[in-house]
């Protein structure tokens, strides 16, 4: 997939307050810090399209950005940012939930994962909810130029490997890095055949 276009659409507070259109969306989100921002940055090529910040937690609404003048690729909140108050946490968890559970032009989420790090908690917990939910979904590993191309791989295999305790089929993975691109043609690639499924449909 070739990205010709990306522009800010618009930012909302909760999932009626969305695009009205039937376009399809691609939906990403991750724990606070995880390289979201400037995930999206690259995969657009376009370096100021997502606020990037030194402070996690700063996404409090669900951004939408319009790719191609055709879909959606959507910035959602991050999860588990411990600074938050716990109404503010509260609020954020339900208009996360509420669009992943209600937004019917929702094609896939992408869960972004540190590949630095072992298996975490809260990210474990929110995959199985997309599993239990029968949200289609898929997971990119970021940061892959912090580790050796070997140790990369090795983590995230490992990481893949832990759901195996409980998930008879894995979701599709990608090893990503903002810094040199590592990953970008398979995610786009992956959104194409995704939506060429779909209009066949």
């Amino acid at each position: 997939m070739i990205i010709k276009t990306s522009e800010f659409a618009l930012s909302a507070p909760k999932v009626d307050l969305c695009p009205k259109e039937d376009k399809v969306e691609f939906a990403f989100i991750g724990r606070s810090n995880v390289g979201k921002s400037s995930l999206i940055n690259m995969l657009c090529n376009h370096k100021g399209l997502a606020k990037t910040s030194a402070t996690p937690g700063k996404t409090l609404l669900i951004n939408h950005f319009l790719i191609n003048k055709e879909w959606y690729l959507v910035d959602l909140p991050g999860y588990g940012y411990a600074k938050r108050s716990k109404q503010v946490q509260k609020q954020l968890e339900q208009m996360i939930s509420g669009y992943i559970l209600q937004r019917e032009q929702l094609m896939n989420v992408f869960v972004l994962i540190d590949i630095r790090h072992e298996q975490q908690k809260i990210d474990r917990e929110f995959i199985d909810w997309l599993g239990i939910s029968q949200i289609p979904f898929s997971i990119i590993f970021t940061k892959a130029d912090k580790l050796s191309a070997g140790k990369a791989k090795s983590n995230a295999m490992a990481w893949m490997k832990k759901l195996k305790d409980t998930w008879e089929e894995l979701p599709p993975y990608f090893i990503t890095s903002s810094e040199d691109k590592t990953g970008r043609d398979e995610v786009l690639n992956y959104i194409e055949s995704i939506n060429h499924a779909i209009s066949l449909s």
